[in-house]
C-alpha cells in the first residue's frame, strides 16, 4: 500500500490549489482524480475572475497559489468589470482557453517531485486513528495522515437534460459515492443543490455581423506579480453580445411543464446570482430582454458558450429558444445545456481552518463547501491544503482576516452559517471593501504569506514592491506642494495645490497624472506601485477612518470565546443557546456573524471578554 502525507480527492480547482501548497512544505502528496475527467477543467464557462472573484485570484497569487500565473498564461480575451465606478468594485476578468488551462495545469504539477497524481475513483475513506487514513479505490489503497475532500459536483451527481437523468458529475461522466457511502456511518449533514450550464453552440453557425463585439483590453493587467503588467501570452479573440426577446420568453414560459426545474424532478437548491433562463423567464414575468454573452471557449476549438442562458429543458427546446435570438436563427447546438445536482456538506460542521470538528484530520474545500466558482474553490483549496501541513508541524493555522482579505470573508461566511442557496463572493459582502482592493494585495496578503515560511521567489517581489510603495509614499509626503507653472502644464485651474488635493480631484486621471509628475522630476516607478500609491492618497480620509474603526473591532472580534460556557448560561436566550451549539464558534467575529444571535447576546459576550 502506497503511504502519503496527504490525500487530495477530486482534481479541479480546489484541489489543484490544495496539492501545490502541500507539495511545496515536503511533504509527500498525492491527488486523487477520477479517469477521464481533465485536471482543473472549467465545465461552465471558461473565466478567471469578475467582481470579487478577481480580487480572489489576485490573493491566491499573493499567497503562493497556481491560479494566477495559469489564467495569464491561458487568457484569451481581458477585461476590467466596473472601470467607471470606484477602485474598491474594479475588478479583473479574462476568458480563458480551457484546454490550454488544464494542460498547464496538469503539466506544472506533473513536474513536482513531492507529488503523485492517480487517476482513479475513491470508493471508500476509513480513518484508523487520529491523522491515520486508508482511502481505498478502485484498483488499489492508499494511506495517509491527512485527507483533503474537493468533490465538486460529483458527489452523489446527477445531470438533467429533460426528463433525461443521468447519474454523472458532469454530463457523460461518472460521479463519486454520496458522504455517507464514502464515510461508513458518518452522520454528516448534507444539502442538495444545484448549478447548471447552457448549450456550446457551433461557432461556424453564428452570424456575428448582429451581434455586438467586445474586444479584448489591453490595459488589463496580469494576475500574476511575476509577469510582466500587460503581457499576454495567447492571442487575443473577441467576445460578443446578444439579447433574448420576446419570442424567446415565451417558448420557454410555453413549456414550463417540461422543464426539470419546475416539474419536480431537481430538487436542489441553485444559485440566486446565476439563475437559469428558466428562473429568469418566471421570476421576471414582464421582462423578455436579457443579456446573452457569446463567449469562445478555446482558440482552437468549435465551441461558442452563451453566457446567461443556462437550462436544463429539453435539447428541442434549447433549440427553439436559442435560435430566436438574433444572430444564432442558425446555430447548431454541440453540446446540450444541462443542470447538476448534487450533494455539498453542511458547513457549519467545518472549522475556521475548513476542518471537520469532529474529525480534524480531514479538510473539506471547494463546491463540496457549497461555493460557486471556481475561484472561490481555489482559495478554499490553498487554505486547506496549507492548514492540514501546517497541522502536521504542529504551527498555527493559516486564517485570513475577514478585515483584509476576500478570502477571509468567504470562509469566516461558511463556517458560521448555514447555507440554504449556493454561496457566491461580491464586493458587498465585506464589510471593509474600500481597503480590499485589487491593486493593493500584495500589502494585505504578504505577511500571511510570510507566515508560512516557504521560499518561493514571488516573496521577494513581495518585499520589493513594497519597498517601493513605501518610498514613494514618503516622496510624495516631503514634496507637498506644486508650482504655480506645474498647474498650467497639468491643466489645473487653482495655482496652489498640495498632491494629495490634487489626487482626489473626480476629473483627473490620477495614476496617469502621478506618471507624468514623477517623470518631469525624474523619477519612474512601476506602474502597479503608482495606482496603489494614487488610490491610496485619494481615499486616504474614508480609508485611515475605516481601517481606524477595524482595528478597534478586531479587537473584539478575534477574542476567543468558549462556547460550551455560552450554552450554559441563563443570560443568554434559549434560541440564541441553540444556534451557539450548533456553529459552535471559537471567536466573537464568528458568534456576530451567525444568523438570529440577537444583539442582548452579543453584548452580554462582549461585556465578559477580557
Amino acid at each position: 500500500m502506497n503511504s502519503f502525507d496527504i490525500a487530495i480527492i477530486g482534481g479541479g480547482h480546489a484541489g489543484v490549489e490544495a496539492a501545490w501548497i502541500a507539495q511545496s512544505f515536503g511533504f509527500r502528496v498525492t491527488l486523487i482524480t477520477m479517469p477521464n475527467v481533465s485536471i482543473a477543467s472549467t465545465p461552465c464557462n471558461p473565466s478567471i475572475g469578475g467582481v470579487g472573484k478577481g480580487q480572489v485570484v489576485r490573493e491566491i497569487d499573493a499567497l503562493g497559489g497556481l491560479m494566477g500565473r495559469v489564467a495569464d498564461y491561458s487568457a484569451i480575451q481581458c477585461r476590467i468589470l466596473n472601470e467607471t465606478k470606484g477602485p474598491a468594485v474594479q475588478s479583473t476578468r479574462y476568458q480563458i482557453d480551457k484546454d490550454i488551462y488544464s494542460d498547464h495545469v496538469t503539466k506544472l504539477l506533473s513536474e513536482l517531485k513531492n507529488l503523485d497524481i492517480i487517476y482513479d475513483k475513491v470508493i471508500r475513506v476509513v480513518l484508523n486513528d487520529e491523522d491515520n487514513f486508508t482511502v481505498d479505490c478502485e484498483t488499489q489503497s492508499i494511506s495517509c495522515k491527512k485527507v483533503i475532500l474537493t468533490a465538486g459536483t460529483f458527489l452523489d451527481g446527477f445531470t438533467h437534460v429533460g426528463d433525461d437523468k443521468s447519474k454523472g458529475g458532469r454530463l457523460s461522466c461518472d460521479r463519486s459515492g454520496a458522504l455517507d457511502e464514502l464515510f461508513e456511518k458518518s452522520e454528516l449533514k448534507t444539502l442538495r443543490f444545484k448549478t447548471g450550464t447552457p448549450a456550446r453552440l457551433d461557432a461556424k453557425t453564428i452570424d456575428y455581423s448582429k451581434l455586438k463585439e467586445q474586444g479584448s483590453d489591453s490595459r488589463t493587467q496580469n494576475f500574476h506579480f511575476d509577469h510582466e503588467t500587460k503581457h499576454r501570452f495567447q492571442r487575443q479573440v473577441s467576445c460578443f453580445m446578444a439579447y433574448t426577446n420576446e419570442e424567446t420568453l415565451s417558448i420557454i414560459r410555453a413549456n414550463k411543464e417540461r422543464s426539470p426545474l419546475f416539474n419536480g424532478q431537481i430538487c436542489g437548491v441553485g444559485p440566486r446570482y446565476c439563475p437559469s433562463i428558466e428562473d429568469k423567464a418566471f421570476r421576471y414575468p414582464d421582462r423578455n430582454i436579457h443579456h446573452v454573452f457569446v463567449e469562445p471557449e478555446g482558440l482552437n476549438l468549435p465551441t461558442m458558450y452563451p453566457n446567461g442562458l443556462s437550462t436544463s429543458l429539453p435539447l428541442d427546446i434549447q433549440n427553439a429558444f436559442l435560435r430566436s435570438i438574433d444572430g444564432l436563427a442558425e446555430v447548431e447546438i454541440i453540446l446540450p445545456g444541462y443542470a447538476v445536482e448534487y450533494d455539498v456538506i453542511e458547513t457549519t460542521q467545518l472549522d475556521i481552518t475548513l476542518a471537520l470538528k469532529i474529525m480534524p484530520s480531514l479538510y473539506f474545500a471547494g463546491q463540496i463547501n457549497g461555493t460557486s466558482g471556481y475561484e472561490e474553490a481555489a482559495a478554499q483549496g490553498l487554505i486547506a491544503g496549507a492548514n492540514a501541513c501546517l497541522s502536521l508541524l504542529s504551527l498555527e493555522p493559516l486564517v485570513l482576516d475577514r478585515g483584509d482579505s476576500y478570502i477571509g470573508v468567504m470562509i469566516e461566511d461558511l463556517v458560521t452559517n448555514v447555507r440554504d442557496e449556493p454561496y457566491r463572493l461580491f464586493t458587498a459582502r465585506s464589510e471593509n471593501r474600500l481597503y480590499i482592493r485589487e491593486d493593493n494585495t500584495i500589502e494585505r496578503i504578504a505577511p500571511y504569506r510570510s507566515s508560512l515560511n516557504l521560499n518561493y521567489q514571488i516573496d521577494q517581489y513581495q518585499q520589493e514592491y513594497i519597498k517601493e510603495v513605501k518610498l514613494l509614499s514618503d516622496i510624495l509626503e516631503k514634496c507637498s506642494f506644486i508650482s504655480s507653472d506645474m498647474a498650467k502644464i497639468y491643466k489645473i485651474e487653482d495655482s496652489f495645490h498640495s498632491i494629495a488635493e490634487l489626487l482626489k480631484n473626480p476629473k483627473l486621471d490620477i495614476v496617469g497624472f502621478l506618471e507624468n509628475y514623477l517623470i518631469d522630476n525624474g523619477l519612474k516607478f512601476d506602474f502597479r506601485v503608482l495606482q496603489n500609491v494614487a488610490i491610496n492618497l485619494k481615499y486616504k480620509g474614508y480609508i485611515t477612518r475605516s481601517q481606524r474603526e477595524h482595528s478597534k473591532q478586531k479587537k473584539l472580534l478575534s477574542k476567543p470565546i468558549i462556547w460550551q460556557d455560552l450554552c450554559e448560561s441563563t443570560n443568554i436566550s434559549f434560541e440564541c443557546r441553540q444556534r451557539i451549539e450548533a456553529i459552535q464558534p471559537s471567536t466573537f467575529s464568528q458568534l456576530r456573524n451567525i444568523k438570529g444571535i440577537r444583539p442582548a447576546t452579543l453584548a452580554y459576550v462582549a461585556g465578559r471578554i477580557k
